[in-house]
């Protein structure tokens, strides 16, 4: 084999269309955008029109809302929390909070409060201190020997009280 013998695989590169160059090339005149009018131009074409029957996105009816005073929580399951504890991300004496866990990595980030959720096993005698929790979740706590303080929610700055 030489150097000079080395091609691509066949049809792995292909030639751009050159458009408007007569009617031979098949893509002459109109460059295959049909007659005149909008569609013909460039950067503009009417989006969702369907010919002026009624659009699907007006014919559909408008469903719910965004709360924009919605808090968003960090969740935190049970088997996460003891996998953070047998890593010994976070100290099992000491209390348990969204603070200990950003820290110790558990978490990315506070978000405006933490939820304790109940999936898995608790091994780990934990004082906790979230915003929310499952029931679940409490009795599982308290079946390995710690307790569970429910926290009221974060509120933003700014916010009356």
């Amino acid at each position: 084999m030489k150097l000079s013998d080395i091609a691509d695989n066949a049809g792995s590169r292909k030639k751009r269309m050159r458009v408007g160059r007569g009617i031979g090339s098949g893509k002459g005149k109109q460059s295959g955008r049909g007659g005149k009018g909008q569609t013909a131009r460039s950067g503009v074409r009417i989006k969702g029109f369907e010919g002026g029957q009624m659009p699907m996105h007006r014919r559909l009816p408008k469903r719910g809302f965004n709360n924009i005073f919605r808090i968003e929580f960090a969740e935190i399951n049970l088997d996460r929390l003891q996998e953070a504890v047998d890593a010994k991300k976070i100290d099992a004496g000491s209390v348990v909070n969204v603070e200990a866990l950003v820290k110790g990595g558990v978490l990315r980030r506070a978000k405006g409060g933490l939820r304790l959720l109940g999936r898995g096993e608790l091994k780990s005698k934990l004082n906790i201190e979230v915003h929310g929790a499952t029931k679940t979740a409490i009795a599982a706590v308290e079946k390995a020997g710690g307790s569970v303080k429910i926290l009221a929610p974060a509120k933003e700055e700014g916010e009356a009280a």
